[in-house]
Protein backbone atom coordinates (compact mmCIF):
# COMPACT_ATOMS: atom_id res chain seq x y z
CA UNK A 1 0.00 0.00 0.00
CA UNK A 2 1.43 3.38 -1.04
CA UNK A 3 2.26 5.92 1.66
CA UNK A 4 2.70 9.51 0.48
CA UNK A 5 3.35 12.75 2.36
CA UNK A 6 2.40 16.11 0.82
CA UNK A 7 3.54 19.60 1.92
CA UNK A 8 2.60 23.07 0.74
CA UNK A 9 3.76 26.52 1.85
CA UNK A 10 3.58 28.48 -1.42
CA UNK A 11 0.94 30.96 -0.20
CA UNK A 12 -0.36 32.25 3.12
CA UNK A 13 -1.58 28.72 3.86
CA UNK A 14 0.62 26.04 5.38
CA UNK A 15 -0.66 22.49 5.01
CA UNK A 16 0.37 18.86 5.15
CA UNK A 17 -1.42 15.68 4.11
CA UNK A 18 -0.73 11.97 4.40
CA UNK A 19 -1.98 8.99 2.42
CA UNK A 20 -1.61 5.68 4.28
CA UNK A 21 -3.59 2.45 3.99
CA UNK A 22 -5.90 4.19 1.56
CA UNK A 23 -6.85 6.88 4.10
CA UNK A 24 -6.03 10.59 3.96
CA UNK A 25 -5.25 12.81 6.94
CA UNK A 26 -4.44 16.51 6.64
CA UNK A 27 -3.68 19.66 8.62
CA UNK A 28 -4.27 23.14 7.17
CA UNK A 29 -3.57 26.56 8.66
CA UNK A 30 -3.50 30.07 7.23
CA UNK A 31 -0.42 31.47 8.98
CA UNK A 32 1.43 34.10 6.94
CA UNK A 33 5.16 34.28 7.73
CA UNK A 34 5.05 31.35 10.16
CA UNK A 35 5.58 28.50 7.72
CA UNK A 36 9.21 27.89 8.68
CA UNK A 37 8.28 27.47 12.34
CA UNK A 38 5.15 25.38 11.81
CA UNK A 39 5.82 23.06 8.87
CA UNK A 40 7.97 20.37 10.53
CA UNK A 41 5.85 20.27 13.72
CA UNK A 42 2.75 19.84 11.52
CA UNK A 43 4.44 16.92 9.72
CA UNK A 44 5.43 15.32 13.02
CA UNK A 45 1.94 15.73 14.46
CA UNK A 46 0.30 14.27 11.37
CA UNK A 47 2.57 11.23 11.30
CA UNK A 48 2.04 10.67 15.02
CA UNK A 49 -1.74 10.82 14.61
CA UNK A 50 -1.57 8.25 11.84
CA UNK A 51 0.94 6.09 13.69
CA UNK A 52 3.22 6.16 10.66
CA UNK A 53 7.01 6.45 10.96
CA UNK A 54 8.92 8.57 8.45
CA UNK A 55 10.61 5.42 7.19
CA UNK A 56 7.26 4.18 5.88
CA UNK A 57 6.99 6.96 3.29
CA UNK A 58 7.30 5.94 -0.34
CA UNK A 59 7.65 9.52 -1.63
CA UNK A 60 7.16 13.15 -0.62
CA UNK A 61 5.08 15.54 -2.71
CA UNK A 62 5.34 19.32 -2.50
CA UNK A 63 3.91 22.49 -3.98
CA UNK A 64 6.62 23.60 -6.41
CA UNK A 65 5.04 26.99 -7.04
CA UNK A 66 4.25 29.40 -8.44
CA UNK A 67 3.75 31.36 -5.27
CA UNK A 68 5.68 33.34 -2.71
CA UNK A 69 9.43 32.92 -3.24
CA UNK A 70 10.19 32.36 0.45
CA UNK A 71 7.27 30.01 0.95
CA UNK A 72 8.19 27.79 -1.97
CA UNK A 73 11.80 27.61 -0.79
CA UNK A 74 10.69 26.57 2.71
CA UNK A 75 8.76 23.58 1.37
CA UNK A 76 11.60 22.52 -0.92
CA UNK A 77 14.16 22.80 1.87
CA UNK A 78 12.11 20.59 4.19
CA UNK A 79 11.25 18.11 1.43
CA UNK A 80 14.85 17.77 0.30
CA UNK A 81 16.05 17.32 3.87
CA UNK A 82 13.55 14.53 4.50
CA UNK A 83 13.95 12.91 1.09
CA UNK A 84 17.76 12.82 1.25
CA UNK A 85 17.72 11.41 4.78
CA UNK A 86 15.16 8.74 3.88
CA UNK A 87 16.50 8.13 0.37
CA UNK A 88 13.03 8.67 -1.07
CA UNK A 89 11.93 10.36 -4.29
CA UNK A 90 9.89 13.56 -4.57
CA UNK A 91 6.82 14.62 -6.53
CA UNK A 92 6.72 18.30 -7.56
CA UNK A 93 3.14 19.54 -8.08
CA UNK A 94 1.98 22.89 -9.49
CA UNK A 95 0.21 25.10 -6.98
CA UNK A 96 -2.07 26.40 -9.72
CA UNK A 97 -3.14 22.81 -10.37
CA UNK A 98 -3.68 22.31 -6.63
CA UNK A 99 -6.05 25.30 -6.62
CA UNK A 100 -7.99 23.79 -9.52
CA UNK A 101 -8.18 20.42 -7.77
CA UNK A 102 -9.50 22.10 -4.62
CA UNK A 103 -12.13 23.97 -6.64
CA UNK A 104 -13.21 20.63 -8.06
CA UNK A 105 -13.35 18.98 -4.62
CA UNK A 106 -15.24 21.79 -2.92
CA UNK A 107 -17.30 23.29 -5.76
CA UNK A 108 -17.59 20.46 -8.26
CA UNK A 109 -15.86 22.59 -10.92
CA UNK A 110 -14.63 20.71 -13.98
CA UNK A 111 -13.00 23.65 -15.80
CA UNK A 112 -11.00 26.01 -13.61
CA UNK A 113 -9.04 29.19 -14.30
CA UNK A 114 -6.54 29.43 -11.43
CA UNK A 115 -5.04 32.81 -10.58
CA UNK A 116 -2.65 33.59 -7.73
CA UNK A 117 -1.76 37.20 -6.92
CA UNK A 118 1.87 37.47 -8.05
CA UNK A 119 2.40 41.03 -6.73
CA UNK A 120 4.09 43.51 -9.06
CA UNK A 121 0.66 44.03 -10.68
CA UNK A 122 0.64 40.50 -12.17
CA UNK A 123 -1.03 37.14 -11.65
CA UNK A 124 0.17 33.56 -11.91
CA UNK A 125 -2.32 31.99 -14.33
CA UNK A 126 -3.21 28.49 -15.46
CA UNK A 127 -6.33 26.77 -16.83
CA UNK A 128 -7.28 23.20 -15.97
CA UNK A 129 -9.82 20.61 -17.08
CA UNK A 130 -10.99 17.55 -15.21
CA UNK A 131 -10.00 14.21 -16.72
CA UNK A 132 -10.61 10.98 -14.81
CA UNK A 133 -10.65 12.81 -11.49
CA UNK A 134 -7.50 14.85 -12.13
CA UNK A 135 -7.35 18.53 -13.00
CA UNK A 136 -4.96 18.70 -15.94
CA UNK A 137 -3.30 21.75 -17.47
CA UNK A 138 -4.86 23.11 -20.65
CA UNK A 139 -2.33 25.35 -22.37
CA UNK A 140 0.54 26.77 -20.32
CA UNK A 141 1.10 28.39 -16.95
CA UNK A 142 2.27 32.00 -17.02
CA UNK A 143 2.81 35.16 -15.03
CA UNK A 144 1.39 38.27 -16.68
CA UNK A 145 -0.75 41.37 -16.17
CA UNK A 146 -4.40 40.53 -15.39
CA UNK A 147 -5.59 42.13 -18.63
CA UNK A 148 -3.53 39.68 -20.70
CA UNK A 149 -4.78 36.37 -19.33
CA UNK A 150 -6.71 34.12 -21.71
CA UNK A 151 -8.51 30.82 -21.73
CA UNK A 152 -7.09 27.96 -23.84
CA UNK A 153 -7.56 28.29 -27.60
CA UNK A 154 -9.98 25.38 -27.65
CA UNK A 155 -11.93 26.59 -24.61
CA UNK A 156 -15.66 26.02 -24.53
CA UNK A 157 -18.32 25.92 -21.87
CA UNK A 158 -18.24 27.59 -18.47
CA UNK A 159 -15.14 28.14 -16.33
CA UNK A 160 -14.75 28.60 -12.59
CA UNK A 161 -12.33 31.17 -11.13
CA UNK A 162 -10.14 30.11 -8.21
CA UNK A 163 -7.42 31.88 -6.25
CA UNK A 164 -6.29 35.20 -4.84
CA UNK A 165 -5.65 36.66 -8.27
CA UNK A 166 -9.42 36.82 -8.71
CA UNK A 167 -9.76 38.60 -5.39
CA UNK A 168 -7.10 41.21 -6.11
CA UNK A 169 -7.49 41.69 -9.85
CA UNK A 170 -10.83 40.11 -10.76
CA UNK A 171 -12.22 43.30 -12.27
CA UNK A 172 -9.28 43.44 -14.68
CA UNK A 173 -9.37 39.82 -15.83
CA UNK A 174 -11.07 39.53 -19.25
CA UNK A 175 -12.64 36.15 -18.44
CA UNK A 176 -16.17 35.84 -17.11
CA UNK A 177 -16.37 32.84 -14.76
CA UNK A 178 -19.73 31.33 -13.82
CA UNK A 179 -18.55 31.40 -10.21
CA UNK A 180 -15.39 32.03 -8.27
CA UNK A 181 -13.56 31.49 -4.98
CA UNK A 182 -11.33 34.58 -4.73
CA UNK A 183 -9.90 33.64 -1.33
CA UNK A 184 -9.05 30.04 -2.21
CA UNK A 185 -5.53 28.89 -1.28
CA UNK A 186 -3.74 25.62 -2.11
CA UNK A 187 -4.45 22.74 0.28
CA UNK A 188 -2.12 19.76 0.75
CA UNK A 189 -5.10 17.41 0.58
CA UNK A 190 -5.60 18.36 -3.07
CA UNK A 191 -1.85 18.35 -3.70
CA UNK A 192 -1.88 14.78 -2.41
CA UNK A 193 -4.70 13.87 -4.80
CA UNK A 194 -2.62 15.10 -7.74
CA UNK A 195 0.49 13.41 -6.36
CA UNK A 196 -1.30 10.06 -6.40
CA UNK A 197 -1.84 10.41 -10.14
CA UNK A 198 1.79 11.48 -10.66
CA UNK A 199 3.03 8.54 -8.56
CA UNK A 200 0.94 6.10 -10.59
CA UNK A 201 2.55 7.50 -13.76
CA UNK A 202 6.03 6.97 -12.26
CA UNK A 203 6.80 10.71 -12.32
CA UNK A 204 8.74 10.75 -9.04
CA UNK A 205 12.17 12.41 -9.15
CA UNK A 206 15.38 12.16 -7.11
CA UNK A 207 15.50 14.59 -4.17
CA UNK A 208 18.16 16.78 -5.79
CA UNK A 209 15.72 17.53 -8.62
CA UNK A 210 13.22 19.17 -6.26
CA UNK A 211 13.22 22.59 -7.89
CA UNK A 212 10.89 25.59 -7.60
CA UNK A 213 8.88 26.95 -10.49
CA UNK A 214 8.45 30.69 -10.10
CA UNK A 215 7.38 31.49 -13.71
CA UNK A 216 8.97 34.90 -13.14
CA UNK A 217 12.60 34.63 -14.33
CA UNK A 218 14.03 37.42 -12.22
CA UNK A 219 12.59 36.43 -8.84
CA UNK A 220 15.93 35.68 -7.19
CA UNK A 221 18.37 36.95 -9.77
CA UNK A 222 20.46 39.96 -8.66
CA UNK A 223 20.27 42.89 -11.00
CA UNK A 224 23.28 43.35 -13.19
CA UNK A 225 25.38 46.42 -12.36
CA UNK A 226 24.82 49.36 -14.67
Amino acid sequence: MTTLLALDTATEACSVALLHDGKVLSHYEVIPRLHAQRLLPMVQTLLAEAGVPLSSLDAIAFGRGPGAFTGVRIAIGVVQGLAFALERPVLPISDLAVLAQRAHREQGATQVASAIDARMDEVYWGCYRLLDGEMRLAGTEAVLPPERVTLPRDASGAWYGAGTGWGTHGARIPVQPYGQSPDLLPHAEDLLALARFAWARCEALPADQAQPVYLRDNVATPKAPK
